[in-house]
């Protein structure tokens, strides 16, 4: 595993290293001794698994406030998707910019985003499959999202007519967000 930290601090790309053969491929996918070496370590509660079965599909930006504030660990198995995450950690010098990667099969990189981030994604394939590992328990009264296209945060998605949940399509702004906490 390669670990390397994004501008913003506490993101990290993670690229896997297969083992291929004529046979296929095997490769470790997490290791507690590699993710302590670099202060990542965690302990992951839940795992979800993610199916889109069309390109241009935007979910989230999701987050959970506290206590319920959670670490993901994302990794694209099938297809492949732009991910995003947008720092909201209060006095972070970074606060409301965002870092996106593209996560794929065929490149094997998972995504670490910490605990004060907004995640979503959008499906650069039409069959995308995302994992991802969480160290918080989902809370539905406190979950949060922003709106995908923030004019104060300016992701560049690389889709500009997305597919949306009504969920997603009605997120607040980081504005708005900031208002009601």
């Amino acid at each position: 595993m390669e670990f390397r930290a994004s501008e913003i601090a506490g993101l990290f790309e993670i690229t896997l290293k297969p083992h291929i053969d004529e046979r296929g491929f095997f490769m470790r996918t997490f290791d507690t001794d590699e993710f302590r070496k670099h202060g990542l370590h965690r302990e992951w509660v839940q795992e979800s698994h993610s199916r889109s079965d069309r390109k241009g599909i935007i979910r989230g930006l999701h987050f959970q406030i506290e206590p319920f504030s959670e670490t993901k660990l994302v990794r694209c198995i099938r297809g492949g998707i732009f991910d995003v995450a947008v720092d909201l950690r209060k006095g972070s010098k970074t606060f409301g910019r965002w870092h996106g990667i593209i996560l794929s099969e065929e490149n094997k990189k998972m995504f670490f985003i910490p605990r004060g981030f907004a995640h979503g994604f959008c499906t650069l394939t039409d069959v995308s499959e995302v994992l991802y590992k969480m160290d918080n328990y989902y809370s539905p009264e406190h979950g949060r999202g922003l709106i995908w296209n923030d004019p104060d945060i300016e992701i560049d998605w690389p889709v500009k007519d997305p597919i949306l949940s009504d969920k997603d399509s009605s997120n607040l702004t980081l504005k708005e967000f900031l208002e009601h906490r």
